[in-house]
């Protein structure tokens, strides 16, 4: 009876040996000392090229992948309506222009007339006082003097009013030249193409996205560290960044950014201490990863946070 017990005793203790180690072989080893560990996606500065003028689409140069240069053609929308509009809105200045020439003329004349009017007045009072003109040719110089300052305060209107519609007309002329520069859709960035929003036939229309552009030269990943180790990082601390596309490369970084408040553990965030519960968001900014890497992919990241610590040959997301 005794010796089965300790038969017992000893299976249990060698099978509770075997469970811890078997338990150790299969725990991921712990994070080298002097490294951060970080999990997040790979972000890109996107721009969203729009329209600003509604037109119809008659050529894309849209390619999904594509890179362009900053001002390249992206596409060009017809611009007939336009030209039109342009056309009549010019023939409108050019009228405005002959109105208001010909009142400017027409005023100099008839201020002209009312300096005449206004001597020819004076000189009859003075002769009306001293009896050698009728009353009858003072009030036709009267009559004369009112007309001419009618005609100069109507064609002072006129001018004011043709300058006004000149004005009105260059300033629609200068419109629909700046729209018509505007269905020619240009890159605002040099980037690649992410997504191409229209297809030639398709109406644009303004606030409609054409396209979205991304700068894959300038790509970052935000990675969140628990608030109690944010004390060991300093901007242009080194980091290491793993995606699952390439598992056993890794691509350089530098610690960029690091957000001014802390923030609860967003919910599709791997931490390794499941304690911890507010975190800061550090930005990484990535090297040498363009051909590679792209928006969205999620990846893993290790700071270096203690210049002496060697990197280990191979990093592993720690448990």
């Amino acid at each position: 009876m005794r010796r089965t017990w300790l038969w017992t005793l000893v299976a249990l203790l060698a099978l509770a040996g075997l469970s811890y180690a078997l338990f150790l072989w299969l725990s991921p080893p712990a994070l080298p000392e002097g490294f951060l560990y970080g999990s997040g996606r790979i972000e890109a500065t996107e721009v969203q090229v729009t329209a600003e003028v509604t037109g119809r689409v008659l050529e894309s140069r849209l390619v999904e992948g594509r890179t362009v240069e900053a001002n390249e053609v992206l596409a060009r929308l017809d611009e007939t309506d336009l030209r039109t509009r342009l056309k009549q809105a010019e023939a409108n200045v050019a009228a405005a222009a002959r109105a208001q020439e010909r009142a400017a003329e027409q005023l100099r004349t008839w201020r002209h007339h009312l300096q005449t009017a206004q001597a020819d007045l004076a000189r009859y009072r003075k002769l009306r006082a001293s009896g050698d003109v009728s009353a009858q040719m003072l009030d036709q110089a009267e009559n004369r003097f009112r007309e001419a300052r009618g005609q100069v305060e109507a064609l002072t209107a006129a001018l004011a009013q043709a300058a006004a519609r000149r004005e009105a007309a260059a300033r629609e002329v200068e419109l629909l030249r700046s729209q018509l520069d505007k269905t020619v859709i240009r890159a605002p960035i040099a980037g690649t193409v992410l997504t191409k929003g229209i297809e030639v036939g398709e109406l644009a229309t303004p606030g409609r996205v054409i396209a979205v552009l991304a700068d894959l030269a300038q790509l970052e990943l935000k990675v969140y560290v628990p608030e109690r180790e944010l004390a060991k990082i300093r901007l242009g601390d080194p980091a290491r960044v793993r995606v699952g596309a390439f598992p056993d490369r890794y691509f350089e970084a530098r610690v960029a950014r690091v957000d001014p408040r802390a923030q609860f553990t967003p919910k599709d965030v791997h931490m390794p201490d499941e304690r911890a519960r507010l975190v800061f968001g550090v930005m990484l900014a990535l090297e040498g990863g363009e051909g590679h890497l792209k928006p969205g992919m999620p990846a893993d990241a290790w700071i270096r946070w203690e210049p002496q610590a060697e990197w280990p040959e191979r990093l592993v997301v720690p448990g």
